[in-house]
């Protein structure tokens, strides 16, 4: 027979290898359960006999010298969709033919460049070394942040799957649990289970892969997890000691270029063989390979001060609105009252009164009046406009250029 058999079987079970057409016109190939009858029916008993056969399958990923049987058993890791050029040419050359990946490396990563180079040269490389949770965030728009992820995808084809932020919360993971790369993207992740989870994931080297009406299986578990969000201050609850999140704020491209994606995969058999011959800038020095000094970014110095210092940061954002909205240089208040206005201004908060006094005195250094004055007490109405009313008690004085100066550092 001399036409290519379209089916295997892998254990006792059938499958079909289809071709699916793709938006862009491409094909995908993908396995189908088929029935053994079906087959029978169309092509005859012959045909069915020189169907090829595996014991089970495996998952093994290679990019440079991919196999799609190991052993007798069949390769569900796919083959990457572009193999690097074959000809080796040198640095200055190469360079040459990828301008297009290199800006746009260079607009994601930043000062970041070289390691961002190396990132990628792992994920071709070595496609099981554990990996920082890359984390791209930006609340402006035009910023590469989806580009960016296309073009993994494009490098690294069927091994790399986008997911929504509530599929991840879901307990079925078939769809993900044997990639290479998961991408979530418009992330917002408020509990932290949620964050050990993916803290897990990124350090295992196992994971129970579920889907609907099936048994868990233990599988073995080598991704790496992409993060989006257009939410820079508290997409994720993460702790003050966090090392495995990578966070880069993306700024906005100011030239837009609709082939821009066409261009970057255009490049990629370039981009891949400079990779290769490209040396490693960092050494591996820990298990996600990344130390926590090169991958420390003021993205995640901000995110982990909104997380550890939600109380503090609201009261500042209070304030300034309140120096923003008036002509006062200062403002005369018991933590009651800033209690009430935290009420009115962002609705749902579960601080104490304590929580805030703590935190004026112990924080801020500051002490109220010895004795009960009278003092212009402020709370915010129905509008969110603020107006005042008389009041006596012990009450905190603080400085229009205090906050100004504690809002500066909280936005940088």
């Amino acid at each position: 027979m001399s036409e290519k058999i379209l089916y295997l079987r892998v254990g006792t079970t059938y499958y079909k290898t289809i071709e699916k057409p793709l938006i862009s016109g491409d094909k995908i190939s993908i396995l189908v359960r088929w029935n053994r009858e079906t087959i029978i029916s169309d092509y005859g008993k012959t045909y069915v006999s020189q169907v090829p056969k595996y014991d089970g399958f495996c998952c093994i990923p290679n990019h440079l010298n991919y196999e799609k049987i190991i052993e007798g058993f069949y390769n569900i890791y796919n083959e990457i969709p572009y193999q690097p050029i074959e000809e080796s040419l040198n640095s200055d050359a190469l360079k040459e033919k990828i301008q297009f990946s290199l800006n746009f490396m260079g607009h994601i990563f930043g000062e970041q460049l070289e390691l961002g180079l190396d990132y990628i040269k792992i994920l071709l490389e070595k496609p099981t070394q554990m990996l920082p949770i890359l984390c791209l965030v930006s609340k402006e728009r035009s910023t590469g942040k989806s580009t960016f992820i296309k073009w993994l995808k494009s490098i690294f084809g069927l091994n790399m799957t986008y997911i929504k932020g509530d599929s991840f919360s879901s307990q079925f993971n078939s769809d993900w649990a044997s990639m290479l790369i998961v991408a979530i993207d418009e992330v917002f992740f408020d509990k932290k289970e949620i964050t050990e989870r993916l803290k897990y994931l990124s350090t295992t080297d196992k994971d129970k892969k579920e889907a609907k009406g099936k048994d868990r299986e233990e599988v073995e578990f080598f991704g790496k997890f992409i993060l989006c969000s257009n939410n820079e201050d508290n997409f994720i609850q993460i702790d003050e000691e966090e090392i495995r999140f990578w966070i880069i704020k993306v700024k906005s491209i100011k030239t837009e270029n609709t082939e821009f994606l066409q261009n970057l995969i255009k490049e990629i058999p370039y981009f891949l063989r400079y990779l290769i011959q490209r040396s490693f800038f960092s050494q591996k020095q820990t298990r996600m390979w990344f130390t926590d000094s090169e991958i420390r970014t003021k993205a995640l110095q901000k995110l982990v001060w909104k997380n550890n210092n939600k109380l503090e940061s609201k009261i500042i954002e209070l304030l300034y609105e309140f120096f923003e909205s008036t002509e006062e240089k200062e403002i005369q208040f018991i933590p009651q009252d800033i209690f009430n206005m935290l009420g009115r201004m962002f609705r749902n908060h579960y601080w104490t009164v304590n929580d805030i006094r703590k935190l004026l005195k112990e924080s801020w250094k500051l002490e109220p009046q010895n004795n009960s004055l009278a003092y212009i007490k402020y709370d915010i109405d129905y509008s969110g406009s603020f107006y005042q009313s008389n009041k006596t008690g012990r009450y905190f004085t603080i400085k229009k250029d205090f906050i100004l100066q504690k809002f500066d550092e909280m936005m940088n």
